[in-house]
């Protein structure tokens, strides 16, 4: 509770005024290290629509992209230069307040691992029990 009270000099990467397609980059730049960002032509054409649309322009914006690597494939290992951001579609949750860029080829499945423990998960065809459950 005693840090919560003290003085801090946070600050969020981007104004939410910003058009999308800047904060886009900027994230893919200043977080990443990318040299720019690419869009799918569906995903530019959402992004213009997105900043245009009073309502959408002003959510928030949750990238997403594999967790193997800081660019968009997970091939490129450690800090990856002269690459720039794939973004293949942009998705929006309103009910959660964000826009939500889709960068690389990303399973749009929560919590999954490079090895899943439902690929374990089987039935017992001679018991018809379960099995890999625990």
């Amino acid at each position: 509770m005693d840090a919560c009270k003290e003085t801090n000099h946070f600050k969020f990467l981007y104004e939410l005024d910003m058009p999308l397609r800047h904060r886009i980059e900027m994230i893919a730049e200043d977080v990443y290290g990318a040299d720019g960002v690419e869009y799918s032509p569906e995903a530019l054409a959402k992004a213009k629509r997105m900043e245009e649309d009073p309502e959408t322009s002003k959510l928030g914006t949750c990238m997403v992209k594999t967790h193997l690597s800081l660019s968009d494939s997970p091939n490129l290992k450690g800090v990856p230069k002269g690459w720039k951001l794939h973004v293949r579609d942009i998705l929006t949750y309103k009910g959660a307040g964000f826009v939500v860029p889709v960068a690389g080829a990303i399973k749009l499945m929560p919590g999954t691992a490079s090895d899943p423990a439902y690929r374990r998960v089987d039935v017992d065809v001679e018991t018809g029990k379960v099995k890999g459950l625990f």
